[in-house]
């Protein structure tokens, strides 16, 4: 692995960086007390290519790799991780599926608006009653000559109002069965899909999480993703390059607390000194610095081996639990750094605080990564 970034690496890096800088950070709070979801940010970001980031150009799409892709999450993240997990949400799963798994069709006629940043995406795996129990789902699609019929809720999904179109995965067999879910687009707009309830959260509050809710829809067969049964096979190797971009979330949630908490000790000052003079701060902040290096090369590791072609899951795993475990404690620690000034939303460390703990839950728990990765050295 060649650690020193290509040129596309950087100018991508850059592009994210300004952008954040320019068009997000003057609104963070805004957006997070209001729990707005700027999807004219999305469209915006889309103009510059940050919406289909390893999208071929065929397709209308950036053609970079997964190296561009997790550096340009990190630097939207490091501004706000609301924009962060909305864009690799966008990226990762619902435009990440129709990619890998997609026909010719489906792939010229849905890519270049995800692309585009014309259409936002929504991808629907998880219900209410089955987190990390997929196989259990309720929500089920039933053949009708050349149509399914679809019922069903999904829960806790990325842009569940405000998507333009969503891959949802849903139960075609039965129960705990083997090979009985599989995966459809839907339109926004098709009779009997509707965004539902959307979600009072801690964190991570202008990105929209919201139900999707399908109440007889009916929908084509041509619109069913690979073939019948397939469906959670396929969310696996989804969930494999989501997990990189939540690793990548992590590291720019813990890069933007710790860049705080080093600023801060530096114009702090307590018995006539800056804090950062103090042990017990600057071992705090070597500690933080260490853990976000580490957290960074896991997922540049990931990254690298996706690039490649080569299996992830392992790796995946690896830097989404470090990574989201390492944003939590650097955020908690920066808090402790600005003290009592850290517990009020006048500094930007309650917002990390905040929405660093999503990074230990969605797509797969800390506690499911460790399952994986113990399969993984098992085997």
């Amino acid at each position: 692995m060649n650690f020193e970034l290509e040129e596309i690496s950087r100018q991508a890096a850059a592009t994210a960086r300004d952008f954040a800088q320019q068009y997000i950070k003057p609104h963070v709070m805004e957006w997070d007390e209001s729990q707005h979801f700027p999807a004219e940010i999305m469209h915006a970001m889309g103009k510059l290519g940050l919406m289909g980031v390893v999208v071929p150009e065929a397709y209308g799409g950036s053609g970079m790799g997964y190296i561009e892709y997790i550096l340009i999450i990190e630097e939207i993240s490091k501004v706000c991780g609301s924009i962060g997990l909305s864009l690799a949400a966008h990226n990762s799963l619902c435009t990440g599926h129709i990619l890998a798994f997609g026909n010719e069709d489906q792939k010229m006629e849905y890519l270049p608006r995800l692309a585009s940043g014309e259409w936002i995406g929504s991808w629907g795996l998880t219900e209410a009653n089955t987190g990390s129990d997929a196989a259990n789902m309720q929500c089920t699609a039933v053949r009708d000559g050349n149509e399914w019929v679809l019922n069903g809720t999904k829960n806790w999904i990325t842009h569940g109002i405000s998507s333009n179109i969503t891959v949802v995965i849903a139960r075609t067999g039965q129960p705990r069965t083997k090979n009985n879910a599989t995966a459809f687009v839907v339109l926004r707009g098709t009779p009997g899909f509707k965004g539902g309830k959307k979600e009072n959260k801690l964190g991570m509050r202008a990105s929209e999480t919201a139900e999707m809710i399908f109440d007889n829809c009916r929908i084509p067969d041509s619109w069913r993703l690979g073939e019948v049964g397939e469906g959670f096979k396929q969310s696996l190797k989804v969930l494999d390059g989501g997990r990189i971009s939540i690793a990548a979330l992590g590291v720019g949630i813990a890069k933007g607390a710790f860049e705080a908490a080093v600023q801060y000790s530096k114009e702090r000052h307590q018995f006539d000194k800056p804090i950062s003079s103090f042990q017990a701060i600057s071992f705090k902040l070597a500690d933080m610095a260490t853990e976000i290096s580490a957290a960074e090369l896991l997922t540049m590791q990931a990254a690298d081996r996706k690039n490649k072609g080569l299996p992830v899951s392992k790796e995946s795993a690896m830097a989404k639990y470090y990574s989201s475990e390492v944003a939590v404690r650097t955020a908690t620690d920066a808090v402790q750094i600005f003290g009592g000034y850290g517990y009020t939303k006048d500094f930007p460390v309650e917002k990390y605080y905040r929405d660093s703990k999503l990074c230990t839950i969605g797509e797969g728990t800390s506690e499911i990564q460790k399952i994986v990765i113990a399969r993984e050295v098992l085997q």
